[in-house]
């Protein structure tokens, strides 16, 4: 249920990740790494996000990447030698 504050829609983080099933630490990281939005400190304690804010971590959350089949470095592992 999101907060209101000053009449704006905040999401906090602990209802994101439960939300997009990742953990604390998973979205810490992408912060850090400035993958998604930081949110705002909310009484130098919760972190709240904006809906738009939100909807962008969870676009992040769901992205599809193309998979590499073997990194480089491995295919030496499964070639036949000899």
């Amino acid at each position: 249920m999101p907060t209101q504050i000053e009449g704006v829609s905040y999401l906090s983080a602990g209802e994101l990740v439960d939300e997009l099933g990742i953990s604390r630490q998973t979205l810490w990281r992408w912060r850090q790494e400035g993958h998604v939005p930081t949110g705002y400190r909310f009484r130098d304690r919760q972190i709240f996000f904006t809906a738009e804010e939100a909807e962008t971590i969870r676009r992040y959350a769901f992205r599809l990447q193309p998979a590499n089949t073997a990194a480089p470095r491995q295919l030496g592992l499964f070639e036949r030698r000899g």
